[in-house]
């Protein structure tokens, strides 16, 4: 099965028949829910509902010259499969529906009219008290309801985290990747050189690399990580925050995802007192590391700004120079 928006005949014979339609139901308009990047999504409407078919292929569906492992969308429906035990985390992400894994197919609810937190990047747009608990909440609750010294080897994910790690701490830090940094802001390419050649931030970078690629943490415990919590997976929806696309998912060290949302949320200017709420009560696991943390989030800002994976920022240059200043500090 191919998901499609141009063939919905085919489409609803499928749901048919995987029992995700009814008999007599039809489909009566198709939608793109949203602006995604790995995979192919769309809204499902019909006379009495909605909800959302999301499939993953063998490569990144916004830019399809960039291979990705096919399997993804499986391993994302497990994650959705293991939080429901968890009442309070399900109820912060769309239900799962169904999985057709030999199709790397999901149907998830659909949450309605909503809004992703990429608005953040904007000038003068803060993220509200409310949201910034309720998303350091959910980070605490997923983190703490699952360390563990024996993680789950269905959520590996070896190969989504390779292709993560390439852009994280490969392919940003190399002097000559063939993507000038000047068609994204002149004058970018010469303000992250001095970061490409310098090799005790590089056997720093390649040492977290080593630590978000380990399978084995004999030192403490792991737990599971939402694996990509940026705001682009948070939605502003009628029935509160809710945190969507776990497809980087794994059993990791807990330093990553509050790295990286403490990145974007610094990128995206926000006050001292929004970093602070998330950091005063987003609640450790055992063992957490802040140095670890920090260098996670200074690792961050950098692949963000000198890297492949842009975010759609107002920022001068010399913002974007105090920035990498600040994450070179917290990697040193």
């Amino acid at each position: 099965m191919h998901l499609d928006a141009q063939q919905p005949i085919i489409l609803q014979d499928y749901l048919r028949q995987r029992g995700w339609l009814d008999t007599e139901e039809v489909i009566t308009s198709l939608e793109k829910p949203g602006e995604g990047n790995m995979n192919y999504t769309l809204r499902i409407i019909t006379p009495n509902r909605a909800f959302i078919v999301k499939q993953s292929r063998g490569y990144v569906e916004k830019y399809p010259t960039i291979a990705a492992p096919a399997e993804r969308a499986v391993t994302e429906g497990r994650f959705y499969q293991t939080i429901q035990r968890i009442p309070k985390l399900a109820r912060q992400m769309p239900h799962l529906l169904g999985i057709d894994e030999k199709n790397n197919l999901l149907v998830l609810e659909d949450l309605g009219a909503a809004s992703d937190f990429t608005h953040l990047y904007q000038p003068c747009r803060l993220l509200s008290e409310s949201d910034a608990l309720a998303l350091t909440e959910y980070l605490s609750d997923l983190h703490g309801q699952f360390l563990t010294h024996n993680p789950d080897v269905a959520f590996a994910n070896l190969g989504m985290r390779a292709l993560n790690n390439e852009h994280i701490t490969n392919y940003p830090f190399l002097e000559d990747n063939g993507f000038d940094l000047n068609t994204i802001q002149p004058g970018l390419q010469a303000l992250a050189m001095p970061y490409k050649r310098d090799a005790d931030l590089k056997k720093t970078v390649q040492a977290l690399s080593t630590v978000y690629l380990a399978e084995e943490h004999p030192s403490k415990p792991v737990t599971l990580l939402h694996g990509d919590y940026y705001p682009g997976s948070w939605l502003q929806t009628a029935s509160g925050t809710k945190i969507i696309d776990p497809e980087f998912c794994f059993f990791g060290p807990a330093e990553f995802d509050l790295g990286v949302m403490m990145a974007h949320l610094m990128m995206a200017e926000q006050p001292p007192t929004v970093l602070n709420t998330v950091l005063s009560n987003y609640q450790p696991t055992t063992g957490f590391d802040e140095r670890l943390r920090q260098q996670f989030t200074g690792v961050e800002i950098m692949r963000r700004l000198i890297g492949l994976a842009q975010l759609p920022l107002s920022l001068s240059l010399d913002r974007k120079r105090s920035l990498l200043d600040d994450a070179y500090f917290l990697l040193s």
